[in-house]
């Protein structure tokens, strides 16, 4: 059967310099092992699959698979199905939120001029990184301990954990020891000096391969959740995120109504149909 397939970019509006994602409308029918197999083909940093929604207060359902398995949650690719499943029809019950429901929850959706934003949903873990893990992560980053300014794990459903070096020109320059990473996934931030267009710039590496993603939704709303609530960032603030890959990502950040809303913009660059045979119906 064939089925609707967008290919979007996120995170910027160039569509050679964000975060890309694969997105298969009318997924219901559509096995674990076919969805995987996809994820996998596509080899993208992560596939999504739009299904009927199972609870009623939901728009619709996502499932989000990378090329290594599933993920209960992550960041760009809610807002790019998102994206996917307006500009093919989609109308939400309350017209000022979309509502996705995906393995973590419900997680609400809605417009901020010509972006989108989510609501940042709750960490699972929180708190100081302990001391072997800050060891370990010295030693990855091949830093002095002294260089880490702040720490915490941000974990909203990845495992994330986190910390601060001195300086974006610092981030830039790290030349990980990937294998010393083990099975991290770790953002690394540092902040832009005063008149840059972006206050932090962010890093996200997945010791588990050897991988950097290049902008990373879910790791910039728990950072941000973190650098808002200890004061270690303004209440509204720009992440870059890509550099280090030839990409230019920014991520939009902002606390209101006693909320962190993650935003950037998504634009479209493929649209069609793809084959799956032995999908289903």
């Amino acid at each position: 059967m064939k089925r609707a397939f967008r290919q979007v970019n996120v995170f910027s509006l160039d569509p050679l310099l964000g975060n890309p994602l694969a997105v298969v409308h009318a997924a219901d029918r559509i096995s674990d092992d076919r969805m995987a197999g996809l994820a996998r083909w596509t080899n993208l940093s992560e596939t999504t699959f739009l299904l009927t929604p199972t609870n009623a207060a939901a728009d619709y359902r996502v499932r989000i698979f990378t090329p290594g398995g599933e993920l209960p949650f992550a960041g760009h690719p809610t807002l790019g199905t998102c994206h996917a499943w307006l500009a093919a029809g989609g109308e939400p019950r309350d017209p000022k939120f979309v509502v996705q429901q995906c393995e973590i929850g419900l997680v609400r959706i809605r417009r901020d001029g010509a972006r989108l934003e989510f609501a940042a949903p709750p960490v699972r873990r929180t708190g100081p990184v302990e001391p072997a893990v800050l060891e370990q992560i010295v030693g990855a980053l091949r830093i002095g301990a002294s260089d880490i300014q702040h720490h915490q794990w941000v974990d909203n459903g990845p495992g994330w954990c986190a910390v601060m070096l001195r300086s974006a020109a610092q981030v830039l320059s790290l030349r990980p020891n990937w294998p010393a990473l083990g099975q991290l996934k770790l953002g690394v931030i540092g902040p832009h000096p005063a008149g840059h267009e972006a206050d932090f710039e962010v890093r996200a590496l997945i010791g588990d391969g050897g991988y950097e993603d290049p902008v990373t939704g879910s790791l910039n709303a728990s950072v941000a959740q973190w650098l808002i609530g200890a004061g270690l960032a303004p209440t509204s603030f720009v992440a870059s995120q890509g550099a280090a890959l030839n990409r230019a990502g920014r991520v939009y950040l902002r606390s209101a109504d006693g909320e962190v809303w993650v935003g950037g913009d998504v634009v479209d660059c493929i649209q069609g149909e793809i084959s799956l045979p032995g999908s289903g119906g």
